[in-house]
């Protein structure tokens, strides 16, 4: 009589036993999503929020996730936009002037040598102090420099092989998430760059 024949266990034949992936609560993870932007000052990039999840996410589903977030508060008055650093929330510009008045102490606006030189710095990166100069016709003061660099909207890059080594300035992301921009060519005229600067609050020393 033959013995009975014990089944072999998948390892023993050489397959390995198939391990089941977590299943990745969607509903949680945008709840969660939605509170560090809430309650971050600073825009969150897609590396940063994967890091909210104990699965591997790809960046295509926390920005369908984004998505449907942005699209839950579409009639309220905040509203989640992308800027160079990543996303975050922020008052519905409409709003801003409503807002101002739990603040009404303001101090002076930015004067227009200020933002000309930013401007130019923006549009015409990088720049030295002296092209500066030469575009505006006149002197360009170290404290105007100084000002925005102490705002963190401008650095020096490097310098420029040349006699005396100058050196060149450039706009950084500070700038253009205080702008709420995504890149550099979205950058817009002047005029509207103090504007876009007030709303965000970002515009006064």
């Amino acid at each position: 009589m033959s013995e009975p024949v014990t089944p072999l266990l998948p390892s023993e034949t050489g397959q390995e036993l198939a391990v089941a992936e977590p299943e990745i609560n969607a509903a949680l993870l945008q709840r969660i999503i939605e509170a560090a932007l809430f309650t971050t000052q600073e825009p969150l990039s897609l590396a940063e929020l994967r890091r909210l999840s104990d699965t591997p996410l790809e960046n295509r589903q926390i920005e369908e996730w984004l998505q449907q977030i942005a699209a839950r508060h579409a009639d309220s008055g905040i509203e989640l936009t992308r800027v160079a650093s990543g996303w975050r929330f922020r008052a519905r510009p409409e709003l801003q002037d409503y807002l101002d008045r739990l603040n009404p102490q303001k101090t002076p606006r930015y004067s227009r040598a200020v933002m000309e030189t930013l401007a130019i710095i923006a549009y015409r990166q990088p720049v030295t102090r002296g092209d500066i100069e030469e575009i505006r016709g006149v002197a360009v003061s170290a404290q105007i420099l100084k000002t925005l660099e102490g705002r963190g909207w401008i650095e020096v890059v490097g310098t420029r092989d040349t006699p005396g080594k100058p050196e060149l300035f450039a706009t950084t992301r500070q700038l253009l998430d205080d702008l709420n921009l995504r890149s550099l060519g979205e950058l817009p005229a002047l005029e509207e760059m103090g504007s876009l600067l007030d709303q965000s609050g970002q515009a006064r020393d």
